[in-house]
């Protein structure tokens, strides 16, 4: 069933009963301590045992702590046009010159140098910085247009290419990171320093979810055949907010989340004796010191009790239609794989879950890049394009963002040796392309201009941070009036230098 929107729940804060409103400093000091249990690897395993206990005693004590599913915000800045969020993460930095950012004149200069007019001294890495020469590297693939817009797709995307009339092209991103885990966590938490929350736990804390049996933020990982970068669990960490809105990492092995299962040997009314002894502990040392941080855990408690019967039920199949499944491609059953997590992805949103980040690692092509990029394409063209369709036709596309995207570009220089059929690019973060479908952003449509070089931006360029702005506007949250106070300082997700909504963007 598709989830109450985010402008329904403020008549849920003043009509439901037992749910007692609170500011957000309050809800900090009530759910904030770095060593409390979060949704992690130990913290799900006393979480699903502790909710066992008594759902009864659990539910009194969340209502006692004003805690629940709800976000901090009391309403909506504006009125929303998206209730959810998809983010396809492609860690590594996919080339933008070779899926989407053609230029005709690129096979005129492939061979010849760079010039330095179009370089213009920019920093580049210490992987290609030794290079004495810098030759520019056509596309070794097909373009041809498609959409209103007529934009440029290659056809090693053809699936993608076949929603250009749903998605909005952005060709002019970029950001001043160069190195894959400051752009990562810039583009992810709008700083490139890290100990920033995530966008999944700024909007969990904001505008909280509309599911109480499943978490707000969602994270799914997957890895292709190419260079993949390490990632930290602090892309989808809440930094100085909660720790309870840190994103739950959902696994392919075993247990979807850790600890959901009983362990062998424990019976039900085992756990429950066991259990009864832990909440007259924690009642009695909130007696003794007043911590209202342990009425935050037992709410805690409470979702995993709720997930191990939610979850399970989330990540069964056996109902989906072969149509359905088809629409997601072949590796659609095959757990662990981007096929399989995008279709997980539509399940959560049906379900009401806010924000959804599927992470496909393996991008990070310097050598070697026409082979490998064709076996990354492969394994996110399919199932992407049949995400964005699957939510349109069950009619949840018009309020759900998807997002498709990485933290940077690649060169139109070769790094290493160029030889007929094979190259690598660099790091390119000057500009590089995403695409947005659903949620308020325009179909069928391109924004920015790089040069024909696609090295530099021409027209309409769109930081990172103006891009999340954008995303935040179609939830109905003003970036600038989106903050926490830490360290002295209104924090934002959309940090300190001015950025702003894109409005072309949007419908």
């Amino acid at each position: 069933m598709d989830g109450v929107g985010f402008h329904d729940l403020e008549f849920r804060r003043n009509h439901e009963p037992g749910i007692i409103k609170m500011t957000p400093f309050d809800l900090h000091q009530a759910q904030t301590r770095r060593q409390m249990i979060g949704l992690g690897a130990r913290g799900l395993g006393a979480l699903g045992a502790a909710s066992l206990l008594n759902p009864t005693l659990l539910k009194a004590a969340t209502s006692q702590a004003g805690i629940s599913s709800f976000g901090t915000l009391e309403a909506p800045h504006f009125k929303p046009s998206a209730k959810r969020v998809i983010y396809l993460f492609l860690s590594g930095g996919p080339s933008h010159i070779d899926l989407y950012d053609y230029h005709p004149k690129m096979k005129d200069f492939h061979g010849i140098e760079l010039p330095d007019s179009i370089r213009n001294g920019q920093r580049i890495t210490g992987m290609t910085s030794g290079q004495k020469s810098f030759p520019c590297v056509a596309p070794m693939f097909e373009f041809s247009r498609h959409g209103p817009s007529g934009s440029w797709f290659s056809d090693a995307i053809p699936n993608i290419a076949s929603i250009a009339d749903e998605i909005t092209l952005v060709k002019s991103v970029h950001t001043e990171a160069i190195n894959h885990d400051p752009a990562i966590t810039a583009i992810n938490t709008g700083s490139q320093q890290p100990g920033k929350p995530s966008m999944g736990a700024w909007l969990d804390w904001g505008i909280g979810s509309p599911n109480k049996d499943l978490p707000g933020y969602v994270v799914m990982i997957s890895k292709g055949k190419g260079n993949a970068q390490a990632l930290y669990d602090r892309l989808w960490g809440s930094g100085f907010l909660p720790s309870k809105h840190q994103g739950v990492k959902f696994r392919s092995t075993g247990d979807p989340v850790l600890y959901l299962s009983n362990p062998n040997g424990i019976s039900r009314d085992m756990r429950r004796n066991m259990l009864d002894g832990i909440a007259k502990i924690n009642q009695a040392k909130k007696r003794e010191t007043g911590d209202l941080e342990i009425d935050a855990r037992i709410a805690q408690y409470e979702m995993a009790y709720r997930m191990q019967t939610s979850v399970p039920e989330l990540v069964d199949l056996k109902d989906e239609p072969k149509h359905v499944l088809d629409l997601y491609g072949e590796d659609a059953t095959q757990k662990g794989t981007f096929a399989h997590n995008c279709l997980i992805a539509r399940r959560l949103s049906e379900r009401g879950v806010p924000f959804i980040q599927l992470f496909h690692r393996g991008w990070d092509q310097h050598n070697n890049l026409p082979k490998e990029l064709r076996g990354q394409t492969k394994d996110i063209d399919h199932p992407a394009a049949g995400l964005v369709k699957d939510l349109k036709q069950r009619g949840l596309l018009k309020d759900t963002v998807v997002i498709c995207g990485g933290e940077f570009g690649r060169t139109i220089y070769s790094q290493g040796k160029l030889t007929k059929d094979n190259h690598g690019r660099d790091h390119h973060g000057r500009c590089f392309s995403m695409w947005m479908a659903g949620g308020g952003f325009k179909a069928g449509f391109e924004y920015g201009k790089t040069d024909d070089f696609a090295y530099n931006i021409v027209d309409n360029p769109v930081h990172v941070n103006d891009l999340n702005a954008t995303i935040l506007h179609t939830l109905g949250i003003d970036h600038e009036r989106f903050t926490f106070n830490y360290l002295g300082l209104d924090q934002r997700l959309t940090g300190v230098e001015h950025p702003k909504v894109i409005p072309e963007l949007l419908a």
